[in-house]
């Protein structure tokens, strides 16, 4: 495993973090056995996997307790992500919030507390300043953020010392390349990864749109014809599966997998900290390890960029996943 600093926080990382939303079950994920998620995280320890990734949100705290649970005895090699959310970003709400994390978590207290999205109802400057009190209480070592546009991200760095910004980022999502991605760099937050394999598309699990999954078909990638999309946009459905070919080739190519190329692809990009991957079993976290031992030549690194160019030619400016009109300011 290979670690990095945190942002400019000082706590160190391993650069493939787990995330642990698949562990609420229910929603996209289906059923979910709490015995094989405790295991998977015992895995990724086992691995050097330190890093982890929850929310308040993900099934009303399920998948913080099952995490809790799985790091019983080994909390002191873990370092815990976690996020709140909508109402819970009001200060006077942050306190009770931020007890019922650390109790579900079994901890006394969180490595990195991020607010999941922005909630523009209420000011941002008082939600960090409540992140501040709990960090002065010693229950947060360290504040970040999560989609969070160039506006909403320069205002919260102002209002305090913000350590990472939790994006999507994948070879077919690259967007934050645009305006981000370059305003991260410059003041020192961290990138962190989520979706890094384009929910499946980067495994090569798909050979064309009617394979996906109806639940995974409600981002900007696909049809805003089909079934729960919250967009109003034609997708880019035709340059993603003109695209997933000529990756699988140079991955072929290479004698390796489509995920670990694309993996490979996203840790040797500026910027980023961690890359997030899903596991709900102890056998799928060694699949995401060999991206460790492949180093891209720069040819290849632009190669994958100008077939990937395309997608993110269609997908435009907006970093929402979502919806047309971005919540990311």
């Amino acid at each position: 495993m290979r670690y990095t600093t945190l942002g400019n926080s000082g706590i160190e990382v391993s650069v493939i973090a787990l995330g642990c939303w698949p562990f609420g079950g229910k929603f996209a994920w289906g059923e979910q056995d709490d015995a094989d998620s405790i295991a998977t995280v015992h895995a990724a320890l086992d691995a050097g996997i330190n890093f982890f990734d929850t929310a308040e949100g993900y099934d009303s705290g399920k998948s913080e307790e099952v995490l809790g649970a799985g790091l019983r005895g080994r909390r002191h090699e873990a370092v815990i992500a976690t996020k709140l959310i909508g109402d819970s970003l009001h200060p006077a709400a942050m306190p009770a919030a931020c007890e019922r994390s650390l109790r579900l978590l079994q901890t006394d207290y969180i490595d990195l507390y991020q607010i999941h999205w922005p909630n523009h109802d209420i000011p941002l400057a008082d939600s960090i300043a409540g992140l501040q009190r709990l960090q002065e209480q010693g229950k947060v070592r360290a504040i970040g953020v999560s989609n969070f546009g160039p506006l909403d991200l320069s205002e919260a760095v102002a209002a305090g010392q913000i350590v990472s910004n939790q994006v999507n980022f994948s070879l077919l999502w690259r967007v934050i390349e645009r305006e981000i991605k370059p305003l991260c760099e410059e003041l020192d937050v961290g990138i962190l990864c989520y979706s890094s394999l384009a929910q499946g598309l980067l495994t090569g699990r798909y050979a064309n749109v009617e394979e996906v999954p109806d639940y995974l078909k409600r981002t900007r990638w696909y049809s805003s014809a089909l079934p729960d999309t919250k967009h109003e946009e034609d997708g880019c459905e035709a340059e993603i599966f003109a695209a997933l070919p000529q990756i699988r080739a140079i991955a072929d190519s290479l004698n390796t997998t489509m995920a670990c190329l694309s993996m490979a692809w996203l840790l040797q990009q500026t910027g980023v900290t961690s890359i997030l991957v899903g596991a709900r079993k102890p056998e799928e976290v060694s699949w995401n390890l060999p991206a460790l031992d492949l180093t891209l030549d720069e040819a290849t690194l632009e190669q994958l960029a100008q077939i990937t160019e395309p997608v993110k030619e269609k997908l435009g400016d907006n970093a929402d996943m979502w919806f047309s009109e971005s919540r990311m300011r």
